[in-house]
């Protein structure tokens, strides 16, 4: 009697796409880890590049111009939107939605309970204006680097200058080495 309940209750969650649903999350967890690899990469040579180049106050045009390009660019080769968030904004147009934030809220909690930012991602499959849309959010760890512009103290006068002249709202400081200094946030519609 009791295999036989199993069995229904198995075939009701294939039917209803229990297991396929988890499959395909997984899926693309998979695929959305690469998009952030790629748009993190890409960011990353961009910023070595200008830190080598022209040192923190020059790194601050890659923020602030070509970050937002190379999103865009990435969102469009990969069909996912590609954006970055923090709960210490620097740039308010990339102010968090409320599956962003919500994660951003989660990530907080876990980081004060010892979980490393590199470890922590949230995938989710939602529907949004009618649409079933996954949702992915990757925490982006501070850098021993980002301190430069991000650091608690550690930020040098032309730097926070230049940063006043772009950003005069800048909640983006005070972080130390390892700590979450804000998201990757993805997204793709799955059907319409």
């Amino acid at each position: 009697m009791m295999i036989g309940k199993a069995v229904v209750f198995a075939s009701i969650l294939l039917l209803l796409g229990g297991p396929v649903l988890a499959d395909e999350k997984q899926a693309l967890a998979q695929e959305g880890k690469q998009v952030i690899g790629a748009f993190a990469g890409a960011l990353k040579k961009e910023l070595v590049g200008a830190m080598k180049t022209g040192g923190p106050r020059h790194a601050i045009t890659v923020c602030n111009v070509k970050a937002p390009a190379i999103a865009s660019q990435v969102s469009l080769d990969t069909g996912w939107m590609v954006a970055r968030s923090s709960h210490k904004l620097r740039n308010s147009n990339n102010k968090s939605d409320d599956f962003t934030r919500s994660a951003i809220e989660e990530f907080l909690k876990r980081q004060a309970s010892g979980e490393k930012a590199v470890d922590m991602a949230k995938v989710g499959i939602i529907e949004e204006d009618g649409k079933k849309v996954f949702r992915m959010v990757k925490a982006i760890p501070t850098g021993e680097v980002c301190l430069n512009c991000h650091g608690a103290g550690e930020v040098k006068s032309d730097t926070e200058e230049a940063l006043a002249a772009l950003y005069p709202d800048d909640q983006a400081r005070g972080f130390k080495v390892g700590e979450m200094r804000g998201v990757f946030t993805l997204q793709k519609v799955l059907s319409e």
